[in-house]
């Protein structure tokens, strides 16, 4: 017979019977060697006892057998359904105990595992409608451009207004892939940053230079206020791209003859970067909302941009445990405030 086939009820019979057997086999030698009946009796009121004991410890292993049983097929039910949470058990110092608190913390973990499955399902479903309706427009028009250029007989001119219109909905469209691969990168953890303490005015001098023209083009005044020795903790890459991405907006939004002011600060905990435009300004109902992926407000829809500059920006600052915060009045302008660790 097999060891794993063998069940507790088998087993304490085979014990009891073989305990009840070498009971009588031993009374039964000692009346052969003393022949005193009263020591036959006591062997076999020893044998009975035995059998006896046997008999209410299997009983009693059996009971508890058959409530930890039931006990542990409920929670596995409750497991299984989750739609409740499990029972809590009387702390005890046992072995039931120990497997009942065990299935119970496995099950938490489960139920976290499954809502941060449903949460990452959604949140999957949300980027793919997102992204969807960002390449709609883009790929309409060119196809639209497209076909006119195929089945209509245009000027050189026009020819080369089509195609330059086609070659901008080709950047957006470049420019879109590449911002959601960052983002979806940096958010999957592909991409690790690195913060480390380090002068924050060459950081931002690298963010000023990939606006610097266009800035100039729409005669804004761009002022900077950063001592050369203050440094911060950040990872000069990524932190470079998210203040480039304010200062873009800065620019966009903020119409010709305008200005931005860039002030560094040193704070006890925190390193305050502040970027100040003159712009459109933002209204304090949205001021929570412009940190969405792909949010942009009607008024701004004809403004180059797809709405997720902010958002990866937030990304980038959350991941070295700083914060952003916003200020804004319509028709005045708006203050972003960047605060980075500086230790």
């Amino acid at each position: 017979m097999r060891t794993e086939k063998l069940s507790v009820n088998k087993v304490c019979m085979v014990v009891c019977a073989a305990l009840f057997l070498l009971s009588i086999v031993m009374s039964c030698t000692i009346y052969f060697l003393t022949w005193n009946v009263l020591a036959l009796c006591c062997g076999l009121l020893y044998a009975v006892l035995v059998a006896g004991c046997m008999a209410v410890f299997l009983v009693f292993v059996r009971r508890k057998l058959t409530l930890f049983s039931d006990a542990l097929c409920k929670l596995l039910d409750d497991m299984m359904s989750a739609d409740q949470s499990p029972p809590q058990y009387t702390e005890e110092e046992n072995l039931f105990y120990k497997i009942q608190h065990r299935l119970s913390r496995l099950y938490e973990v489960l139920r976290e595992s499954k809502s941060s499955i449903a949460k990452e399902r959604a949140d999957l479903q949300e980027l793919i409608s997102d992204i969807s309706h960002q390449v709609k427009t883009p790929i309409a028009n060119l196809k639209m451009l497209d076909a006119t250029l195929l089945e209509q007989t245009v000027s050189p001119e026009k020819q080369r207004e089509f195609l330059l219109a086609m070659d901008n909905q080709l950047d957006k469209l470049d420019f879109l892939m590449q911002t959601m691969i960052k983002t979806s990168r940096l958010e999957a953890g592909v991409i690790t940053l690195e913060p480390k303490p380090q002068v924050i005015y060459d950081t931002l001098a690298a963010a000023l230079g990939g606006i610097l023209l266009n800035a100039e083009q729409k005669k804004i005044a761009v002022t900077v206020d950063c001592p050369e020795t203050i440094t911060a903790t950040h990872d000069r890459k990524w932190t470079t791209e998210a203040l480039f991405n304010i200062l873009d907006n800065a620019v966009k939004y903020t119409p010709e003859g305008g200005k931005i002011h860039v002030a560094v600060v040193f704070w006890e905990m925190y390193v305050k970067i502040d970027i100040s435009d003159t712009g459109i300004g933002i209204p304090e109902q949205h001021q929570g909302t412009i940190f969405k992926r792909f949010y942009r407000e009607d008024r701004v829809h004809d403004a180059p941009g797809i709405g997720i500059g902010l958002y990866l920006t937030r990304e980038i600052i959350t991941q070295q445990r700083g914060f952003i915060r916003v200020d804004s009045e319509v028709g005045t302008g708006s203050t972003f405030s960047v605060f980075l660790p500086h230790s």
